[in-house]
């Protein structure tokens, strides 16, 4: 038994840059996200031959209680004014491509169609619903691949849970090649184990999501740290009462000390729990072969939902 988690908005948005707006439906929108999308999911059920897929989806994209924590997390991707948007809970809008944003609601109609849940929760991103899926799965000893553009995600490797990176530099129609990451591929590129991967970031800061790290500690520095006192308990023992043993130095323990309230609100909205109160998605519906390719003529996607189609039929079958 093998799940397939979609950070779906990752997933589309990569598309979206990845391929020409020139690919357009018949009414001539731009569809080259849901193509793209649509033919990573292809290549994602040829390639890892999964039982279940799951789009994941963010309901609030910049939950209140992150705001709450972090007041600048992810404030640079608000939309202007007048900008095309998708809200969040708080009433916060993502500014979105003019582009982009007709064919979130194509891909929110076509996926059930193909027998792939779409799963979100009020209040949660989509990173907080893959989380609590795949760490359910590894707990039940099960297997999990989660594809996604987000580094974050790094830390719910584990024997059972992989992360197909798909946020290289390399960008094609099916999503490939994505980096795999098993627990000893994280240490190899990332200088730590997945479980101290978010102290890391919280440390170095993360321009992406508007955290701004401990100032003086880059990512090098940060990674030195997190392997030598493992967790923040172990820093913060570390900065108060041995601030000359090294890695530690004054230097660094005075910065901690300073900014220690920040650096907990950053591993607050960074870290990734399996607990959280998140409903278990709905069954896996029988595909609807119909519907599916009623919207795919519609939109002129028939190759793609094809290959979707197929995909998916040989992980049901083999």
């Amino acid at each position: 038994m093998s799940l397939l988690l979609l950070d779906s908005a990752s997933l589309y948005w990569r598309a979206f840059h990845a391929l020409p707006d020139s690919i357009t439906a018949p009414n001539g929108m731009p569809i080259n996200a849901v193509r793209g999308l649509l033919d990573t999911i292809a290549v994602l059920a040829h390639d890892r031959h999964p039982d279940r897929v799951i789009a994941c989806w963010d309901n609030d994209w910049r939950p209140q209680w992150r705001v709450e924590a972090v007041a600048s997390y992810k404030a640079n991707r608000l939309a202007d004014e007048d900008g095309p948007a998708t809200s969040g809970h708080d009433g916060a809008a993502e500014e979105v491509p003019d582009l982009l944003g007709p064919q979130i609601p194509v891909i929110r109609a076509l996926l059930p169609t193909l027998g792939i849940s779409v799963h979100g929760a009020d209040g949660w991103e989509a990173d907080d619903v893959i989380a609590r899926l795949a760490m359910a799965e590894s707990s039940n000893g099960l297997l999990a691949d989660v594809a996604s553009g987000d580094r974050d995600l790094v830390q719910l490797v584990d024997p059972q849970t992989t992360l197909l990176y798909t946020g290289g530099t390399a960008k094609s129609r099916g999503g490939a090649p994505w980096l795999t990451y098993t627990p000893e591929a994280v240490i190899e590129r990332f200088g730590v184990r997945p479980d101290q991967y978010a102290l890391m970031a919280s440390l170095r800061g993360d321009p992406s999501d508007g955290l701004p790290g401990i100032k003086g500690i880059g990512e090098r520095t940060a990674v030195v740290l997190v392997t030598a006192f493992n967790d923040l308990t172990g820093l913060l023992h570390a900065a108060q009462h041995a601030p000359t043993a090294k890695p530690m130095t004054p230097r660094l323990a005075q910065a901690l000390l300073d900014d220690w309230p920040a650096l907990q609100a950053a591993y607050s909205v960074t870290y990734l729990r399996g607990d959280t109160p998140i409903a278990d998605p709905p069954p896996v519906g029988t595909p609807d072969l119909v519907a599916a390719r009623q919207l795919a003529q519609q939109w002129g996607l028939e190759r793609s939902v094809e290959r979707v189609i197929a995909a998916m039929a040989q992980t049901s079958t083999g």
